[in-house]
């Protein structure tokens, strides 16, 4: 399948890109915003990163292609630690940092990656696959208590229980290796008429199992705090996120970033209040995909797009 960059336009529009200006690219991936930031610096520099080796031997040979080697640093590391990256090269400020925080559809594409509940492989969901830690360690290790709760907190499944309890009976047995494994458990855990609603059963509990893996929500919550910290006056962070869970997690820290930290004490004072944030949120509601991108790419349906600017 061809890799489609997920709101490509609306990054490109909105990270207003200075032709001398440093730019990070959290979630590399296969370079297409990448790419298109890099075209329009001069003697600024954009410094990408990704975990995931194989990303970013592709995206090597996609940037050379385009020419673009001298204005693109590759960082093979997950983006939580963009922060000790940058000061290892005496990066001070940054004027945009974009991420992309979907898996890449090379990644669900990819038979042996086990991310795609439509594809038998190993429940592995490993971006980084130096980690240890796998879906099928999770599956045949964790208790039932934990199991209810990664498949509640972070799948939202209102069935947890009963799908934590199947895979309890059935590991008793046997190992639970494939992710068609997984899908039949899930499957024969659920009363018939959610099994007839639109959507894959096994939905939740694989976006549950990635997220466990490889500690999704608190890094994002990390990267994103320490980005704050190095983005420069009229610097923007732009942030597509694909679940609810990450949209509310970008959602409240932005809010938080732009509301008086006194604001319920100084409400109650007979005083005026000139509280004046460092940060203006840009978009009050995500953006979300166009129609014409809909029809061309189905995986950015979820997409939302949020923008914070440091103003001060």
């Amino acid at each position: 399948m061809k890799h489609y960059p997920v709101l490509l336009k609306e990054i490109i529009s909105n990270l207003n890109v200075k032709a001398d200006g440093i730019y990070v690219d959290g979630t590399l991936g296969r370079a297409g915003h990448t790419i298109e930031i890099a075209k329009l610096l001069n003697n600024g520099h954009l410094y990408s990163f990704d975990q995931d080796h194989q990303a970013i031997e592709e995206a090597k040979e996609l940037i050379s292609l385009k020419k673009l080697q001298s204005k693109i640093t590759i960082i093979h590391d997950n983006f939580v630690n963009i922060k000790a990256n940058l000061k290892l090269l005496n990066i001070q400020k940054v004027d945009g940092f974009i991420f992309d925080l979907g898996v890449s559809s090379p990644q669900f594409d990819e038979d042996f990656r086990g991310f795609s509940y439509n594809k038998n492989a190993d429940l592995d969901m490993r971006m980084n696959l130096n980690s240890s830690l796998t879906a099928k360690n999770i599956i045949n290790n964790y208790s039932y208590e934990k199991l209810i709760e990664i498949f509640f907190n972070y799948g939202e499944e209102k069935f947890s229980k009963s799908i934590a309890k199947k895979i309890i009976e059935v590991r008793e047995k046997k190992d639970i290796n494939t992710t068609f494994d997984l899908v039949e458990i899930i499957k024969s855990s659920l009363p018939q008429k959610e099994l007839k609603k639109q959507g894959h059963p096994a939905k939740k509990i694989f976006q549950a199992l990635r997220i466990e893996v490889n500690n999704e929500l608190e890094v994002l919550k990390n990267a994103l705090n320490d980005c704050l910290t190095l983005l420069g006056i009229g610097g923007r962070i732009l942030i597509i996120t694909f679940h609810s869970l990450e949209d509310r997690i970008v959602k409240n820290i932005f809010k938080k970033m732009t509301t008086d930290p006194n604001f319920e004490i100084n409400k109650k004072l007979p005083t005026i209040n000139n509280y004046s944030s460092d940060f203006n949120v840009i978009n009050k509601k995500p953006i979300v995909s166009s129609k014409k991108e809909l029809e061309e790419n189905r995986r950015s349906r979820s997409a939302k797009l949020r923008i914070i600017e440091r103003v001060k």
